[in-house]
């Protein structure tokens, strides 16, 4: 089962994606669970998957795609997590790398990715997320996967020259995170480490791995990271990008306006979004003096 987020004609609902279109689930379940992030607090899932069958409501062509969790109490992010990307950095640390983003830092499917004003090195990197269904605390690796309500496609919009000493500066800039387009439940994914993932920038391969090149597989990152902090329903892990990221390549290859940034996972979705340039910051009114 495919769930999106999305507006439609100006109102915010979810949905199950089907080839003839979207089952508004806001709708039909909207009193109980006002969003996606709700439902899966309320572990009704089952409810929605009851629903699948029933006719769409509309088409896909017809939202406005939202990041598929608007409003995630935690986006924990995991940096140097494939092979390849580890080689290009000279990682050495075998302790899995963490950092945050904040939520209004995302977009969705088919949005804008804002390109921030301040830096000249935007990159890309095409990454699996993962949406956490039932939360918990000091989750072993063996019950982790039990723990996730589906995948979905990331790309982690990098301000190089902005991450200094840490990352976290340059990973937080306004709409610069795409999150979608759907979240696909974990019956389809029966094993999150063999399914392919690929980075185009427009239209070129930028990425090409697999899931299986992890350094810490999702389980893994489960248990670690609930050892220092409770994971709740809605929260998000973004597992880590392959090699082939622009900063590394010679010349190097950043994102600019007008450029289309892809990311698709094998059996979970395929991520398009074009690049903008961030508005010019409102010009301060000039102040009057009163007589």
């Amino acid at each position: 089962m495919k769930l999106a987020s999305y507006l439609y004609q100006d109102v915010k609902s979810y949905g199950i994606a089907t080839p003839k279109g979207i089952v508004d689930l806001g709708r039909r379940l909207g009193q109980r669970y006002p969003d996606l992030k709700a439902l899966l607090a309320g572990d009704a899932l089952g409810l929605a998957r009851e629903l699948a069958g029933q006719p769409a409501d509309f088409a896909a062509d017809g939202v406005t795609f939202l990041p598929v969790i608007e409003h995630p109490g935690k986006i924990l992010c995991v940096g140097m997590n494939y092979a390849a990307k580890r080689r290009e950095f000279n990682e050495i640390n075998p302790a899995p790398t963490l950092f945050v983003r904040f939520a209004d830092s995302q977009t969705g499917h088919a949005t804008p990715v804002v390109k921030p004003s301040h830096s000249a090195e935007f990159d890309y990197e095409g990454e699996l997320a993962v949406i956490i269904g039932r939360g918990g605390e000091d989750i072993p690796a063996d019950r982790a996967l039990s723990h996730v309500a589906g995948y979905s496609c990331y790309m982690d919009g990098s301000a190089r020259d902005w991450q200094h000493t840490w990352y976290t500066a340059g990973k937080n800039w306004r709409q610069t995170g795409a999150f979608g387009p759907y979240l696909t439940t974990t019956d389809e994914i029966p094993d999150p480490h063999a399914l392919s993932i690929r980075t185009w920038l427009n239209g070129l391969m930028v990425q090409d791995d697999n899931t299986r090149s992890m350094i810490h597989s999702v389980a893994e990152l489960i248990e670690y990271i609930s050892t220092f902090t409770r994971l709740n329903a809605g929260d998000v892990i973004i597992t880590g990008s392959p090699g082939g990221v622009g900063k590394k390549r010679t010349p190097p290859l950043f994102m600019q306006a007008g450029d289309c940034i892809e990311v698709e996972i094998e059996n979970i979705g395929h991520l398009r979004n074009m690049i903008i340039d961030a508005a010019p910051p409102l010009a301060v009114a000039a102040s009057h003096s009163v007589a």
